[in-house]
């Protein structure tokens, strides 16, 4: 059987562009896996905001340079702080960190850039790299991002992580789609394993993007009393600004639970050795099922079948009641509340037995 040859890439530089959040930049992986299985040779940069940049690369590796295991998919990665810049745009260091990193952008002289955001600031910012051709989605999330693609795509499929893949093909029509590699950072693996060795773990993760997503943390703190009683430890995963929904689920818990705050790189190390995860529609659970580890979804006013995990071992639960709505309000979906605790840990246990 003669050796398989890669295709020859319809450029020699692509620009990836997708920004933020961290869920989306997971989503958006497979897609850009694909095209690198394809193009093993083709410079590929990625331009992310500044707080994800660990997604994709550790903290102590080069942006810039081979690729590793620290880097495994991107060539280089460019960081912004868009968010900051907006805060101060009549500021002469705004203006001097702009000025900087887009030079540094247009240094690379990208040929294609395909914005996997499909807003305004992604399609500016794929304009602004210097691309002469730059594909998007022909319906893209803010209409006005369209107008600066030069390609734009009809995509398919209803998941996000389809409808990626789908803009991706229109590159290449690749078939094969690797399992997804995320950096492995030597410290954070250093620091989860005396927490991994202490016996099999679930985390659990009562935070989400907005109130109306998160489940009531007193109930995270039943579920891990009784995945206890199953001999499993259980450990809260909380960002910057959930330490009181953490505390709240590791009081209900009864010493059950444990909280355990982690950069993204921990975060990763750690999921890596779990278990099971159990939480709802925000990153770290689109970062499970990434990993491959299975993964109890609690839905409410977003809509699974457009972002429920994604190709693996997983048990999604969402009333009938609840309506799908982006509206970011603060209290919890009221059909995200008829989610009980026994539907929860039934949903727990039979994946565990799947598993065991």
């Amino acid at each position: 059987m003669k050796p398989s040859v890669a295709a020859t890439p319809p450029f020699e530089r692509l620009l990836i562009v997708r920004l933020s959040a961290m869920g989306d930049i997971i989503h958006t992986l497979p897609a850009v896996a694909g095209l690198r299985a394809a193009f093993p040779h083709m410079t590929i940069g990625w331009i992310v905001e500044e707080r994800w940049v660990e997604l994709l690369c550790t903290h102590s590796c080069p942006r810039s340079g081979p690729r590793s295991a620290q880097k495994p998919l991107a060539d280089r990665i460019h960081a912004v702080n868009t968010p900051d810049w907006r805060k101060s745009l009549i500021s002469l260091k705004t203006w001097h960190h702009m000025a900087s990193g887009l030079s540094d952008l247009r240094g690379v002289e990208y040929q294609a850039a395909i914005d996997f955001q499909g807003a305004v600031r992604s399609a500016l910012l794929a304009r602004w790299s210097g691309a002469d051709v730059i594909y998007g989605d022909a319906q893209p999330r803010e209409n006005a991002a369209s107008m600066w693609y030069t390609r734009p795509i009809i995509t398919r499929g209803v998941h996000v992580i389809e409808q990626a893949l789908s803009l991706a093909r229109a590159l290449q029509p690749f078939k094969c789609v690797p399992q997804v590699q995320f950096p492995v950072d030597p410290e954070a693996e250093n620091k989860v394993i005396p927490f991994a060795e202490q016996g099999e773990f679930v985390i659990l993760n009562p935070g989400a993007g907005w109130g109306a997503k998160q489940w009531p943390p007193e109930r995270y703190g039943v579920v891990a009393r009784q995945l206890a009683n199953d001999g499993l430890r259980s450990f809260v995963n909380y960002g910057p600004s959930e330490e009181q929904l953490a505390s709240a689920v590791e009081s209900a818990s009864d010493g059950s639970a444990r909280r355990l705050p982690c950069s993204i790189s921990e975060l990763i190390a750690l999921t890596r050795r779990a278990r099971l995860f159990i939480g709802g529609d925000t990153g770290p659970m689109h970062l499970a099922a990434a990993l491959k580890v299975p993964v109890v979804a609690l839905f409410g006013p977003t809509n699974p079948v457009r972002n429920g995990p994604f190709g693996v071992a997983s048990v999604v639960l969402r009333s009938p009641t609840s309506l799908t709505s982006h509206a970011r309000r603060s209290q919890p979906e009221p059909g995200l509340l008829e989610i009980t605790v026994e539907d929860v840990i039934a949903g727990a246990r039979k994946l565990l037995e799947g598993i065991g």
